[in-house]
């Protein structure tokens, strides 16, 4: 299972780029600035949500084009299941909209879960456990869409909620209380839905990173911490109890906006923010590993990993592309030269990239 035939047109600094011919390992090769990134990021628009730089759609679209961009791939699901075309982008008549089409088909962003699972580590990603908490929930909810494209919507629906509640604790005229009661019955079902959500993600990522060695990726252990009850009907009961409190802050104090998630090195039992750069490195890996393994299942899984094979030493690297080699999931790896991936360099499909353009190098 694998997707090919990949096409950026008008995205970032790529005019015109296809790619053919992708296997389980794919290698993107060149100077920094020369476009790697922004074909790890076309890609990860596959996946519902705002891909891995997090970027308005209209920084996506290339100077020198009117405006929108298109990105197009066809997946390979298998013999029973066949090919299946997608494509999104944005129009210029409106570049904040997201266009998405399956088989040519109009589609919403999220359906795109149901086909494909993608995971992805970036260097931006480094200061993850250092970070605010905010950053680890999207953090959370991020692996969570890979594994249940339905979570998009009940994070939508809480956010909705949330915003109602806080507009009414900010009200000068002191709404009446049935108008909190509603609000908080609809926030307490939607953040209920979205806490446990990421309490199944870390309890599954916990189960399989209990088989993994501590060496020679550290081992992170994960706890989630709830901003409040997981139950419906306890977290409605606490944010009544709780509204004398928030009218006084005008805002919501508990609930799933106030939920954490904390990593500990398990070989040392410290806290991830206080351990090296190389700890809390083999760390993530070790979470993405684990992450694609299970958001695969029974979909086309792709790993994406940008500049992460020139920060380990070679002892690190090995296991790596030996867990990578094993793994359900097509991956995707950046560098500036060849050097770091002579390993697996006979086995993948290379390309160099330079000013936007893409040249097949095998």
């Amino acid at each position: 299972m694998a997707l090919d035939r990949i096409t950026l047109s008008a995205f970032r600094n790529h005019r015109a780029t296809r790619i053919d011919g992708t296997a389980h390992f794919n290698l993107l090769v060149g100077e920094n600035g020369a476009g790697k990134t922004n074909v790890l990021e076309a890609i990860s628009l596959f996946a519902p949500g705002r891909g891995l730089r997090r970027a308005p759609l209209a920084e996506m679209a290339g100077n020198e084009g009117a405006g929108g961009f298109a990105v197009s791939a066809q997946l390979d699901c298998g013999e029973d299941a066949g090919r299946v075309q997608l494509g999104t982008g944005a129009d210029a008549v409106q570049p904040g909209r997201r266009l998405v089409h399956i088989n040519e088909a109009q589609a919403s962003a999220v359906s795109l879960g149901e086909w494909l699972a993608i995971s992805w580590l970036t260097p931006a990603m480094d200061r993850l456990f250092a970070d605010s908490a905010g950053t680890r929930r999207r953090y959370m909810d991020r692996l969570t869409l890979a594994l249940d494209p339905a979570h998009a919507r009940r994070a939508t629906r809480f956010e909705a909620a949330l915003r109602e509640r806080n507009r009414l604790l900010s009200d000068p005229a002191m709404p009446d209380a049935r108008w909190f009661d509603a609000a908080e019955a609809q926030l307490a079902e939607a953040g209920a839905a979205l806490a446990q959500g990421r309490a199944m993600l870390v309890e599954r990522l916990s189960a399989e990173l209990a088989n993994l060695p501590e060496e020679p990726f550290a081992r992170p252990g994960l706890t989630y911490a709830p901003g409040g009850p997981l139950d419906a009907s306890e977290l409605a009961a606490a944010l009544r109890e709780n509204r004398q409190r928030d009218l006084a802050a005008q805002r919501t104090l508990i609930g799933a906006q106030r939920d954490e998630l904390e990593v500990v090195m398990v070989g040392k039992g410290q806290p991830a923010a206080l351990c090296s750069t190389g700890e809390q490195k083999a760390m993530l890996i070790a979470i993405t590993l684990a992450h694609a393994e299970l958001a695969a299942g029974g979909r086309p899984g792709l790993l994406l990993l940008d500049e992460v094979a020139a920060h380990l030493d070679p002892v690190r690297r090995a296991a790596l592309f030996d867990r990578l080699r094993r793994g359900k999931a097509q991956v995707w790896l950046t560098g500036t030269e060849l050097a770091p991936f002579a390993e697996i360099e006979r086995e993948a499909s290379v390309w160099r990239v330079a000013g936007g353009a893409v040249e097949r190098l095998d």
